[in-house]
């Protein structure tokens, strides 16, 4: 959904991989894995500075603040070793780093619309997503 609460249906492509043969899916900016609202939607709640309006109720929200709280560590991580291993960094600059969560983030990523998207796709696209759904079988 929209931050108007509009429902959105997607095509999301699936292409197989040369190499390895296993399918990966597309994974459009506007979506984060296993939320159904927009990450426009999910960002405008996270900022700490503004507030929009987003046709949620305030369980939701308070959801999605919860997940960011218990998800940050792990992104400033990938982002950190995704820095590392790219850009041959080394982790000695992280004291100096703004005191802020989203500051800290934004360090790596902009604090630009779009910056939760920008965490997201790399983390993804590099497998180390935290899987959040589990399935039973009987």
């Amino acid at each position: 959904m929209n931050d108007q609460g509009d429902k959105i249906i997607l095509i999301i492509r699936r292409l197989r991989c040369c190499n390895c043969c296993r399918i990966h899916h597309e994974l459009p900016d506007i979506l984060i894995p296993y939320k159904r609202y927009s990450t426009a939607s999910i960002e405008s709640v996270l900022r700490e500075d503004t507030k929009l309006p987003v046709a949620a109720d305030e369980s939701t929200l308070r959801h999605w603040q919860n997940w960011f709280k218990e998800m940050y560590n792990y992104f400033l991580g990938c982002l950190l070793s995704i820095v590392i291993r790219y850009e041959e960094d080394t982790a000695e600059g992280i004291p100096s780093l703004p005191k802020s969560k989203l500051h800290r983030l934004w360090h790596y990523v902009g604090d630009a619309p779009g910056w939760l998207a920008r965490i997201v796709r790399p983390i993804v696209n590099l497998n180390l997503w935290v899987h959040t759904r589990f399935a039973f079988l009987s």
